[in-house]
């Protein structure tokens, strides 16, 4: 019978291990590294205390902290969804409510929180919040491009807080999404947290027309003399019937899985993850609570990124009521999480029933 729990505190310590493999860091990062392994460890014994009462914490949290960015770039996902089917989103949480919730997050057994946006590094404030959770691990996925001076220093204090640097592939690929230039000031960026020796990666956007040169060797190399020693895949979804062409379908979903096993061989000492990933070893999609769940930047708890719809808002309420939502309720008892799909995301393609139940609940999202 498939553990779940086993599961995601086996994929957690995986994480632990292959960072410590890591070569180049500093005997700084590395004693962070090592307070979070053990940080880790209680983790996991809380959430298997909460499910010994029959309450699902998840490992994982993703948070969207703010919908503003310094780019434009093209087919934004982030962007697309800044105004829902329900209506816009109110104003941002405050920093404040951020920190009661990490908080929270490390009282329930969470490891990890994804700080996204927009661009992140647009709400310091959210920042210097994280910053107060060593035990926490944040990966936080930036364009890179606001990555100097004083935000390099805050990294360099807080190596708690890990850049995910995003790319689209080389150099041509990236500047024609993300605008002229960018890839040589990420190119900068990832020189000047190497000079730091600072822990960082890089967070690249999958789809059928960059499949094969994201996840060559040659490409990984290049980054890997940079200093880079992560590298995060998300699988496409799409943000409008335009984009289903870009998704990929099984086939090379199963190309993405065998390259990464073969990046991971040639690169032993780099960490190499894919999202939403094998659904298969998973039992299914680890959304709406079951591994995690998404916060926007207005609080909204939703069931994931690419399914932003809610009935609970995380102004007024914690996130154990989150995670006992009607919505994520509903998503789970539907079968949703083990539908399969036909690419990108189970929850994009059930969107009708989501969104219903989302509506029913409050009129209309948080």
């Amino acid at each position: 019978m498939f553990d779940l729990s086993q599961f995601l505190e086996s994929g957690t310590r995986g994480v632990v291990r292959q960072l410590g493999r890591s070569s180049g860091l500093g005997v700084r990062q590395w004693g962070t590294l090592l307070q979070w392994g053990w940080a880790t460890s209680r983790a996991a014994a809380r959430r298997r205390a909460l499910a010994r009462q029959g309450e699902l914490a998840p490992a994982f949290l993703i948070a969207s902290i703010t919908e503003s960015c310094n780019l434009a770039c093209d087919g934004c996902y982030s962007r697309a969804q800044g105004t829902r089917p329900e209506g816009p989103r109110s104003s941002p949480l405050t920093a404040s409510r951020w920190g009661e919730l990490f908080a929270e997050a490390r009282r329930l057994g969470v490891s990890f929180i994804l700080l996204a946006g927009g661009e992140p590094l647009t709400r310091p404030d959210v920042l210097a919040k994280a910053a107060r959770f060593p035990d926490l691990l944040f990966p936080v996925f930036t364009n890179g491009t606001l990555l100097r001076g004083d935000l390099v220093t805050f990294f360099a204090r807080h190596r708690h807080l890990i850049p995910l640097i995003s790319l689209e592939g080389r150099q041509d690929r990236t500047d024609h999404r993300r605008a002229a230039g960018v890839y040589e000031r990420v190119v900068q960026t990832m020189d000047l947290l190497a000079a730091r020796s600072l822990l960082f990666g890089t967070s690249i956007t999958v789809t059928v027309e960059n499949l094969d040169e994201v996840t060559s060797a040659s490409f990984f190399q290049e980054l890997h003399h940079r200093g880079c020693r992560a590298a995060v895949f998300v699988e496409f979804v799409p943000v409008s019937a335009q984009t289903w062409p870009l998704v990929l379908r099984e086939p090379q979903r199963l190309v993405l899985r065998q390259r990464l096993d073969d990046l991971q061989r040639q690169f032993p000492r780099a960490l190499f993850v894919t999202f939403p990933g094998d659904e298969a070893a998973s039992g299914g999609c680890l959304a709406a609570g079951r591994g995690f769940f998404h916060i926007g930047p207005d609080g909204a708890a939703e069931p994931c990124p690419f399914s932003p719809h809610s009935d609970l808002s995380l102004r007024d309420h914690s996130l154990r009521e989150a995670l006992k939502s009607p919505l994520f309720r509903k998503v789970a008892e539907a079968g949703l999480l083990q539908v399969g799909h036909a690419g990108g995301c189970a929850l994009v393609e059930q969107d009708a029933k989501v969104v219903g139940w989302s509506a029913s609940r409050t009129g209309r999202g948080c």
